[in-house]
C-alpha cells in the first residue's frame, strides 16, 4: 500500500504514523502547511527572534522527500496573531481562522489525488475537519479512506460541554468551539466520518462515542505512544515544600480546570502549590478571581514543559471532554503520579493507587479526597513515580503505528480478496 497523510500541523500522533508510514516504505507523501527541516533554510529562519513558532514546525528527515506544503493560509494565519488581528483568525468566520486553514489543505489534496493515484497512492489518511474534499475525491477514485479521531465525536462532546456551560456558567466562555461551532460545521464532521472506510481512535473514550455510527466500517484502537525517558526514577523530597500538583492544557473547563479550582479551595491548605501551565482562554485575572493564589507558567518548548514536570510532584487533568490526552503519558513519563478523569481517554493508564487514581467527572469532592492522600501518604511517592514510569514506558510510537499499519493492511487484502470474489462470482 501507499498512504498519503494530511495534517495542517503536525501533532505528535501525526508526526508518529507519517513516520511509521515512511520507515515501513508504505508513505506515498505528506501534505502540510509548513514544515522545516534540520539544517534547511526554514530551519535557520526558526531561530529568529519572532519566527520561533517555526520550531513547532520541525519534522523528522525521514519525511523530507515525501512533504508536500501548502502554507498560504497558515502563514496569514500566524502574521494575523502575531498583529493581533483577531477579526482574521475569529472562529469559523476569520479569513485566517483555523477552519479555513484546514479547509484550504484539504481542498488542495483532494485536487492532487487524480494526478497521485496514477503515481500509486491507494490510501488516504486525514483529520477530523481538514477530510471532507479529501474523501469525496478519494471515493470516485476507489481509494481507501482512513479517519483518525483523536477526540470524543462531536455529539458525546457538545452534549457535556452544554451541560458544563448550564452548571458552570462563568466559566462557559472557556468552552470555545466545543458549543458554539456552527450546524455546517457539525455537519462537515458526520459526512467525514460516513465517507471513511476505516476510522482510527486512541482509546475507548473515542471508540464508544461513536457508537452505531461506525457499524459498517474497521475500527481500529491504537493509544498514543509516551516520550522517551532515559532519566532515572524521579526521586520526591519535598523538604517541608508543598506538595507540587501539575495542571497542563487549555485553561478552560473542558479540561476541568474549575473543579480542581473547587478542589483546591476545599482543602484551604498551605500543603499544597497548584502549578497551571498552559494557554490563556480568558485574561488571567479571571482565573485569579476564581483561585487567587496558583502559580501560572505560560507555554513553552516541550522540552522546558517536561522540566517543568520533573519539578512537581503530582499532576491532575479532571476533564470533561478529551480523546487521549498525551499530557497524562508525558507526565507520567516524568514521574508523576496521576489523579485523571476516565474521559481524558487514559483510564488504562491509572492502576488504582499504584500509578494514580481514577476520579468522575465534575467532582472537586473527589479530587480533593486524592490530593488528600497524597498528603497524609507521602512515603508512597516515590514508589508510584517509579511505576508511572514504568507504566507510561509500556506505550510506545512505535506499537501505536505498527498496530494502525497492519490493521490497514489486514482490511486492505481483505477488501482485495471480496473484490476478486464478486468479479469471478460475477
Amino acid at each position: 500500500m501507499k498512504v498519503l497523510v494530511s495534517h495542517p500541523t503536525g501533532n505528535a500522533n501525526v508526526r508518529a504514523i507519517a513516520k511509521g508510514f515512511a520507515e515501513a516504505g508504505n508513505l506515498h507523501s505528506f501534505y502540510t502547511t509548513i514544515a522545516t527541516f534540520p539544517d534547511t533554510t526554514l530551519d535557520k529562519l526558526a531561530r529568529l527572534p519572532g519566527l520561533s513558532e517555526l520550531k513547532r514546525r520541525n519534522f523528522d528527515a525521514v519525511l523530507h522527500a515525501r512533504t508536500r506544503t501548502y502554507p498560504w493560509f497558515e502563514v496569514g494565519r500566524m502574521i494575523s496573531n502575531k498583529a493581533g488581528i483577531r477579526s482574521l483568525t475569529a472562529h469559523e468566520s476569520g479569513v485566517f481562522c483555523v477552519d479555513k486553514v484546514y479547509h484550504s489543505l484539504d481542498k488542495y489534496v483532494a485536487s492532487q489525488l487524480p494526478g497521485l493515484q496514477k503515481s500509486g497512492l491507494t490510501v488516504v489518511y486525514a483529520y477530523e475537519d481538514g477530510a471532507l474534499e479529501t474523501f469525496r475525491q478519494a471515493k470516485k477514485l476507489g481509494i481507501t479512506c482512513v479517519y483518525e479521531l483523536p477526540i470524543a465525536f462531536w455529539e458525546t462532546s457538545r452534549k457535556l460541554l452544554l451541560e458544563e456551560a448550564v452548571r458552570l456558567p462563568d466559566w462557559s466562555e472557556t468552552l470555545a468551539g466545543g458549543i458554539s461551532d456552527s450546524e455546517k460545521k457539525l455537519h462537515r464532521k458526520s459526512m467525514e466520518l460516513e465517507l471513511a472506510d476505516i476510522i482510527v481512535t486512541p482509546g475507548s473514550f473515542v471508540a464508544d462515542s461513536l457508537g452505531s455510527l461506525i457499524s459498517d466500517k474497521k475500527l481500529i484502537v491504537s493509544p498514543f505512544g509516551s516520550p522517551e525517558n532515559n532519566l532515572s526514577t524521579k526521586k520526591t523530597t519535598r523538604n517541608n515544600r508543598p506538595l507540587r500538583v501539575l495542571f497542563a492544557g487549555s485553561m478552560g473547563q473542558r479540561k476541568g480546570l474549575a473543579d480542581l479550582f473547587e478542589a483546591i479551595k476545599i482543602l484551604n491548605t498551605k500543603e499544597i502549590e497548584l502549578v497551571v501551565l498552559g494557554s490563556l482562554l480568558r485574561e488571567l485575572p479571571f482565573y485569579r478571581k476564581q483561585l487567587p493564589n496558583f502559580t501560572y507558567e505560560p507555554t513553552r518548548p516541550h522540552a522546558e514543559v517536561l522540566s517543568l514536570m520533573r519539578s512537581c510532584d503530582v499532576f491532575c487533568l479532571p476533564s470533561i471532554v478529551e480523546g487521549r490526552a498525551l499530557v497524562i503519558q508525558e507526565a507520567m513519563s516524568q514521574g508523576l503520579p496521576v489523579i485523571i478523569t476516565s474521559n481524558t481517554g487514559g483510564k488504562d493508564l491509572v492502576i488504582e493507587g499504584e500509578t494514580g487514581f481514577e476520579v468522575p467527572i465534575r467532582s472537586p469532592d473527589a479530587i480533593a479526597e486524592k490530593l488528600r492522600w497524597f498528603l497524609d501518604n507521602p512515603n508512597q511517592l516515590d514508589q508510584m513515580s517509579a511505576n508511572a514510569q514504568r507504566h507510561s514506558a509500556s506505550y510506545s510510537w512505535a506499537g501505536y503505528t505498527n498496530k494502525i499499519i497492519l490493521e490497514i493492511e489486514k482490511y486492505l487484502k481483505k477488501n482485495c480478496v471480496a473484490n476478486d470474489t464478486s468479479q469471478y462470482l460475477g
